[in-house]
């Protein structure tokens, strides 16, 4: 019989203490979360639109329903809230109905969501794009303009004339660090590149986004890519409908526009929800304002599409290994603006603070279009 020495032995009886350890706190987690979610959980959902819009609103919806079930949610969606006083009553409604978890998704929600967050403390309210925390109210921002940049390497690599357009919503911080971190993808493989944006200031009127894209094609009819930052697929279907290539946002919309999508930027909302859910059932919710990266898996872009130029893969995962690695980020100097204005000098980058609210300026290639 083979015989073993004290030191080894003693490792051997380590190692069957760890794996029993990690076993009890397995066990007991999964315990913890089925004595949480027992009970039926009401959840309430406030979007600008329809939960089928295959767009912003149906990310958060699709992310609530794909955890319904795990954790025994109700989930009572309001749909179509304008950011106004119709907000505030929509509150009551679900608190009144018995929502355990208040969600406001979008960002003019905010005033509401605070003054509800107030009169309701047994409430947990959730904010996306939010800038306000409380004991009872968590707030969360994305670094998608890092995914921004990478749609923006797939559109340089893909275009030919190097005129892009770019549909908008509204002119302040969020929107605009991501048009520069698109121009700046762009022009990393295209450097002579320019995007050409039109506002249309709404999120959700397709009337309005429609124009804002045909204004572009109007006054600049080589533009052979378009992006965008709204909530309506307009800019995607008028793209496919004049032959040229498209980014999506917020949803891989591929199958709808088979022949002209290149990729997304996209949401991974159940992530986030779940966490936040469950954190609120276990009795740790902590109030906080999340600034979110990709390494989080909570945002990115979707598989690139046959539509891509060979080769665009390697360059988007040299880009994201970067990322990762902390050697490079979207808005390191020296960074020019489209006055000629040196932003960010060479070796120096934004502070998080001026990248979250203070975005006034464009990036060189960067062109305003009033219609």
């Amino acid at each position: 019989m083979k015989k073993f020495s004290t030191g080894r032995l003693l490792i051997i009886a380590g190692i069957i203490l760890v794996a029993v350890l990690l076993g009890m706190f397995f066990i007991r987690d999964k315990r913890i979360n089925t004595d949480v979610t027992s009970r039926t959980t009401k959840v309430g959902l406030i979007i600008t639109g329809p939960k089928n819009d295959a767009n912003f609103c149906q990310a958060h919806y699709d992310a609530l329903m794909s955890i319904k079930d795990e954790l025994n949610l109700e989930i009572i969606c309001k749909e179509g809230i304008p950011e106004d006083e119709t907000c505030e009553g929509i509150l009551e409604e679900l608190a009144e109905a018995g929502c355990k978890v208040i969600i406001g998704a979008s960002f003019g929600y905010g005033d509401y969501i605070v003054r509800a967050a107030e009169e309701h403390p047994e409430i947990f309210y959730l904010h996306p794009f939010g800038a306000e925390k409380s004991t009872n109210l968590a707030s969360c921002m994305g670094r998608m303009y890092q995914a921004r940049y990478l749609s923006g390497i797939v559109a340089g690599m893909r275009t030919e004339t190097g005129k892009l357009g770019y549909v908008a919503a509204f002119p302040f911080s969020e929107v605009i660090r991501d048009i520069n971190a698109f121009a700046l993808g762009v022009q990393s493989v295209s450097p002579e590149a320019q995007v050409y944006v039109s506002y249309c200031y709404s999120w959700t009127d397709d009337d309005a986004a429609d124009k804002a894209g045909r204004t572009l094609l109007e006054m600049h009819p080589d533009i052979d890519v378009f992006a965008m930052h709204t909530n309506s697929l307009m800019p995607n279907r008028l793209a496919d409908e004049n032959g040229i290539w498209s980014v999506g946002y917020n949803l891989d919309n591929a199958g709808m526009f088979p022949d002209s999508y290149l990729t997304s930027c996209e949401w991974n909302w159940d992530l986030y929800y779940r966490q936040k859910i469950l954190s609120a059932l276990q009795g740790k919710f902590y109030g906080q304002i999340d600034w979110m990266d990709m390494e989080s898996g909570i945002l990115g872009i979707s598989e690139l599409t046959r539509n891509a130029t060979p080769g665009t893969g390697d360059k988007v995962e040299e880009a994201k290994g970067r990322f990762a690695d902390r050697s490079f980020d979207v808005f390191y100097g020296p960074i020019t603006d489209n006055q000629g204005v040196l932003r960010i000098p060479d070796k120096e980058s934004m502070s998080d603070e001026d990248i979250l609210n203070h975005f006034d300026w464009y990036v060189e290639g960067v062109i305003v279009e009033e219609q």
